[in-house]
C-alpha cells in the first residue's frame, strides 16, 4: 500500500488550500481514510476521517466548520479542503489508512507528508 500526500504550500491567513492523497496497491473504495497532522515540537494529531461508505466524516475541535474530507473513489483519493486557514494550522499533513477493510480508525499505513505553511 503507498500514500502520495501533495497540495501543501505557503498560504497567507485566511487563505485556503486542498490536499490530495492518491492511495495505490489495493481496492481503495473498501478503506478509511484520514487526515493527521505534525507541528514542530508537538505530537502528531488526528485532523479529520472519513469511513471507507464516505457516509460520514470526523473532524478534530480545532478544525470543525474550516476543513472538509471527502473522497473520490473512482481517483483512490482522499481530500482535505482546508479554508480560513490559521497560523496554528500550520504543520506536516500526513494521510493515513487502516490495515483492515470495512474499519475505521487503526490507522496502519501513513503518506509521506506534506507542509502547509500560514504566513499572519
Amino acid at each position: 500500500v503507498q500514500l502520495q500526500a501533495s497540495g501543501g504550500g505557503l498560504v497567507q491567513a485566511g487563505g485556503s488550500l486542498r490536499l490530495s492523497c492518491v492511495a495505490s496497491g489495493r481496492t481503495f473504495r473498501k478503506y478509511a481514510m484520514g487526515w493527521f497532522r505534525q507541528a514542530p515540537g508537538k505530537e502528531r494529531e488526528f485532523v479529520a476521517g472519513i469511513p471507507w461508505s464516505g457516509a460520514s466524516t470526523y473532524y478534530a475541535e480545532s478544525v470543525k466548520g474550516r476543513f472538509t474530507i471527502s473522497r473520490n473513489n473512482a481517483k483512490s483519493t482522499v481530500y482535505l479542503q482546508m479554508d480560513s486557514l490559521k497560523p496554528e494550522d500550520m504543520a506536516v499533513y500526513y494521510c493515513a489508512t487502516p490495515a483492515t477493510d470495512y474499519t475505521y480508525g487503526r490507522w496502519h499505513y501513513w503518506g509521506q507528508g506534506t507542509l502547509v505553511t500560514v504566513s499572519s
